[in-house]
């Protein structure tokens, strides 16, 4: 787990550097150029330094404590599920028996599985903080545009 966040974070390092001004510099000063309140690469690189940072970042201050508990429980369950293999290995090495061995097996198993679903959540938390961030800016009120009559084409088969 400390490999991957290690990873992701040389990954985004790039990633926080000065942005450079060559794209507005050529925007004229007549044109409206829309600039996002929060960045989408600085909420990743939050939520992959400590998840649940991405969503405080992008102010959805309810999901970070979904995000620690959800992990956490998940860690927890990792852990005792890899002592629970452990304790039944050294059974099964011990006696031999077969009870011993499916239960090695089945933990094993478990243990296996929480360990995938910690990276899906860790790397679920980043794409909601991405997301987040790009649609932070988005908002459904009505516009005067609107209320403009529109044409609207359906067809059935």
């Amino acid at each position: 787990m400390v490999r991957i966040a290690l990873l992701m974070l040389l990954l985004c390092s790039g990633l926080f550097a000065g942005t450079g001004t060559d794209s507005l510099a050529e925007a004229n000063v007549n044109d409206s150029v829309f600039v996002m309140t929060k960045s989408p690469w600085t909420a990743i690189g939050l939520s992959a330094i400590a998840p649940g940072a991405g969503q405080i970042y992008n102010e959805s201050y309810w999901k970070a404590p979904v995000v620690w508990g959800l992990q956490g429980w998940l860690v927890y369950n990792y852990i005792l599920n890899h002592k629970d293999y452990r304790n039944y290995a050294d059974q099964y090495i011990e006696t031999c028996e077969n009870k011993y061995k499916k239960l090695r097996e089945f933990y094993h198993d478990q243990r296996d599985q929480f360990g995938t679903y910690i990276v899906l959540t860790y790397f679920l938390t980043l794409v909601d903080a991405y997301v987040d961030a790009h649609l932070f800016d988005f908002t459904v009120e009505e516009t005067p545009l609107g209320r403009t009559p529109t044409v609207k084409f359906t067809y059935s088969f």
